[in-house]
């Protein structure tokens, strides 16, 4: 009796799965490339009742409406300023606390762990007012700080939480084998057990950078008059107007808005899979 190959069975779900796979980046997908569309139409097909999924007269009115903007240069710098703050300042934090966490016995060392978790579990928007007043009493409305110290405080408990399997997954016998050799603990934790833990610190960075970068909800709460101190989220408001939108230079704007986080990517793409690999497997 002739049984069929596993390899013949797997076939069709194997495909049902590519199938249920590309359908799924086609709807993640699709709202990014109708705002890239939309960004080069022009006017008279971006007003029509009969939206059309393409364009046969593409324009960068809309773009040229973004980038003459007095200030939508100093909104982008200042975007800039708060990510890679929050990235680096996080990052560095993260890792000495969850090499902390990890190598070292104190009291309430699984309790400071589980309030990690717990931190991750309250709304942002139920902070937002209590933050509010903090920023005010600190003295820091309507500065970059403002938005820097939350975000750092938001991207730590994640950080260190999933930095702490890496940290772990690194040997105790190759810090001992580097003491015998003469390391100190510091030439240690940066010159061997920093490297190891780089894909980790990449993927909790992304993570971090795209929260700060796509900040609305802070900027707005504690940017309140000098509008020098905006951010890129804010320019959209610029182009939005209750009684006449300008849906082609919101489009144009968001973007713009996307390309560094993009080009992030891009640069980071192989530590990142690395490190969410690293991840899934502690």
């Amino acid at each position: 009796m002739n049984l069929p190959r596993p390899d013949l069975l797997r076939r069709p779900w194997r495909t049902a799965a590519e199938a249920s796979t590309l359908l799924i980046a086609v709807a993640v997908a699709f709202p990014l490339y109708w705002m890239v569309l939309g960004a080069f139409r022009p006017a008279s097909e971006i007003e029509s009742t009969e939206p059309r999924p393409w364009t046969l007269a593409p324009s960068l009115d809309s773009f040229r409406r973004v980038f003459g903007q007095q200030d939508f240069g100093r909104y982008f710098v200042n975007s800039l300023v708060v990510a890679c703050s929050v990235v680096i300042v996080s990052a560095l934090i993260a890792f000495l606390a969850a090499t902390a966490v990890t190598r070292f016995r104190f009291r309430f060392r699984t309790t400071l762990l589980i309030m990690f978790l717990v931190a991750q579990m309250v709304p942002v928007e139920a902070l937002t007012i209590p933050l509010f007043f903090q920023m005010r009493d600190f003295g820091l409305l309507n500065t970059l700080g403002s938005l820097v110290l939350p975000h750092i405080a938001f991207s730590l408990p994640f950080a260190i939480w999933m930095l702490r399997g890496f940290v772990k997954a690194v040997p105790e016998t190759l810090e001992e084998a580097a003491s015998i050799d003469g390391a100190s603990r510091a030439r240690f934790l940066w010159r061997i057990l920093f490297p190891l833990v780089l894909p980790g610190l990449v993927a909790t960075s992304v993570f971090s950078f795209i929260s700060a970068w796509n900040d609305f909800l802070f900027a707005k709460s504690f940017i309140i008059s000098d509008t020098s101190q905006s951010t890129l989220p804010m320019a959209l408001l610029v182009f939005y107007k209750p009684d006449e939108p300008d849906w082609g230079g919101v489009m144009a704007a968001s973007t713009v808005m996307t390309l560094p986080v993009l080009v992030f990517f891009v640069l980071v793409q192989r530590r990142l899979v690395s490190g969410l690999g690293g991840a899934v497997k502690d």
